[in-house]
């Protein structure tokens, strides 16, 4: 009996660093949070796949889905050095599947190659998309489940289920998560790295070695993950000491561990392609000076790797041209990428974020979070904000899985209606989400008008990356049957495959040009000369998935 009376006062504390859940006790309703956490699952489960289903080759993707195929083949680093292996290794696993004919004897640049695959060596390219696709969509369910775990282990699970929710429904996690490309896979590996080094706090191993694992997928995905680096090195120390403050040899060592394994998980990546590590690039790789050369010479990782650096600072140097708020430039904007997720961000989900991220930083219980999900998110922003391509948010898609997880925190602000608020604000984002299902990728929110008017203040992967030629073909079959249609085609895709028999206008006199003129709206945004010419004199009669209009001439 006294021990019983005792124990109570003998059993240890949680850290009071710790957040603690919001609620106390045994769930009424045990079987409530699964329940929901599967209904959240399915219905992007189902938005990713119907927009896979329906999408016709993004412009990147051909190059991805090539480059796996060539692995699979050759078994040799040829292609698209720019981005490491292994997302073209998961999209890889369905093009395994697939099994879709392959010449590797072709030859012509990473485009062609994906193009010829495609479209030239018989293969359907609707299954093959699928296939490619369809490992990403699983990737991309996975991550939801490790913002749940993240969300609820700071606010309990009525916060899992907000963020969540956020996540799911999050726009432009579902249309890049549902494309064979290598955004939505870098930002969920970073996001599982921080999750395990929060872990790490209360139990360093596995969690320090398992957290280097997934920042080497990170960085053996896409060469953006690489400003994350210094701060997942300082997590890990800091996690470390955080849970022996006596042992800062032990943190340092904790940094150290995630460093080796990282960079054991790239070379990993290449060994898993070719043992031999052969390198032999099908493009030009420009030399780098200065800071630069010395930065991508002292780098750990395979000669590839090193090359893929190089393409991209000459990927930099090039002059791009921007579209934003209507205007076209030249170069970059640093405000590109806060401005565009504005647009393209659900007004609910925007009050959401930054609700949550007051809360990690003023909530006691939360504070300890901030480093985990706010310096991440803005060292990660700030250097995208530096790079010379304003192509689109999807540069900046780590930004809702992070601050999915912060919006949680809203829920242990200490005030009557927060609950409800949180709830009304995730219905608004609910409801955003499903009224653009499932033209996903130009998403705008209300107060930019919605999807229909996206192009007029953005452009690129934004909202026209070439995925609505199926859908245009399908528009001119059964609404213009046997009409003369001119065509100005942003994308990856080959018109006549789909059934569109068309003509450049602007290789033809402007007097010439008669009858349907269909043209991608990024190449709107960007029209001068002839083409502004064309437009100019042209009337607008019809949108495709608010992705391309079609004229009247």
């Amino acid at each position: 009996m006294m021990a019983r009376e005792l124990h109570p006062v003998l059993a240890p504390e949680a850290p009071p660093e710790t957040p603690a859940p919001p609620s106390a006790g045994r769930p009424s309703r045990p079987w409530l949070v699964p329940l929901l956490v599967v209904v959240l699952l399915t219905q992007m489960a189902v938005a990713m796949v119907t927009t896979a289903l329906q999408q016709t080759p993004t412009i990147d993707e051909p190059v991805y889905v090539a480059t796996a195929t060539d692995y699979l083949h050759e078994h040799e680093i040829r292609y698209n050095p720019e981005h490491p292996p292994l997302g073209k290794l998961v999209i890889g696993v369905g093009m395994a599947l697939a099994d879709p004919d392959y010449d590797p004897s072709f030859s012509g640049d990473q485009g062609q190659v994906g193009r010829h695959l495609l479209y030239e060596s018989g293969n359907d390219p609707w299954r093959v998309m699928l296939w490619a696709r369809l490992p990403v969509v699983a990737l991309t369910l996975a991550f939801a489940l490790v913002v749940f775990a993240f969300a609820r282990e700071l606010a309990g699970p009525a916060g899992g289920l907000v963020a969540l929710a956020l996540y799911t429904f999050s726009p432009d996690v579902i249309a890049h998560g549902s494309l064979a490309t290598l955004d939505v896979p870098t930002a969920g590996f970073l996001l599982t790295s921080v999750w395990l080094l929060w872990r790490a706090r209360q139990r360093p191993y596995p969690y320090v070695p398992l957290a280097g694992v997934a920042a080497g997928a990170a960085l053996a995905t896409k060469m953006s993950a690489l400003p994350a680096v210094p701060v997942l090195l300082a997590l890990a120390a800091w996690s470390l000491w955080r849970h022996n403050p006596t042992a800062r040899r032990k943190a340092l060592l904790g940094a150290g561990v995630v460093a080796v394994v990282a960079v054991a998980v790239v070379w990993l990546s290449y060994l898993v392609v070719d043992p031999r590590l052969r390198w032999s690039p099908q493009q030009h790789v420009p030399v780098v000076h200065g800071l630069r050369a010395l930065m991508v010479d002292l780098m750990p990782f395979p000669e590839a790797y090193r090359d893929g650096m190089r393409v991209q600072f000459g990927f930099e140097n090039h002059p791009w041209q921007g579209f934003l708020f209507g205007r076209l430039y030249t170069g970059s904007l640093w405000y590109y990428l806060p401005a565009a997720l504005l647009v393209k961000t659900p007004l609910g989900m925007l009050a959401l974020w930054a609700a949550g991220a007051v809360a990690v930083v003023t909530v006691r219980q939360l504070r300890p979070a901030a480093p985990y999900l706010l310096v991440p998110t803005a060292v990660l922003l700030g250097a995208a904000m530096t790079g010379s391509r304003d192509f689109g948010t999807r540069y900046a898609v780590f930004v809702p899985m992070f601050l999915a997880v912060a919006a949680a925190g809203v829920l242990r602000l200490r005030w009557r209606w927060a609950g409800a608020v949180a709830g009304a604000l995730v219905l608004f984002v609910a409801v955003s989400s499903a009224r653009t299902f499932p033209l996903y990728l130009p998403y705008s929110n209300e107060a930019f008008g919605g999807p229909a008017e996206t192009h007029l203040r953005l452009h690129d992967s934004n909202v026209d990356w070439g995925q609505d030629l199926g859908r245009l073909a399908d528009r001119l079959r059964e609404r213009y049957p046997g009409e003369r249609i001119w065509l100005v085609y942003k994308g990856s895709g080959v018109p006549s495959y789909y059934g569109i028999e068309a003509s450049d206008p602007r290789r033809v006199p402007v007097a010439e040009v008669r009858g349907l003129m269909v043209v991608s709206d990024s190449s709107v945004a960007k029209a001068t000369g002839r083409l502004a010419e064309l437009i100019d004199s042209s009337r607008p009669i019809d949108q495709v998935g608010h992705s391309i209009t079609i004229y009247r001439r």
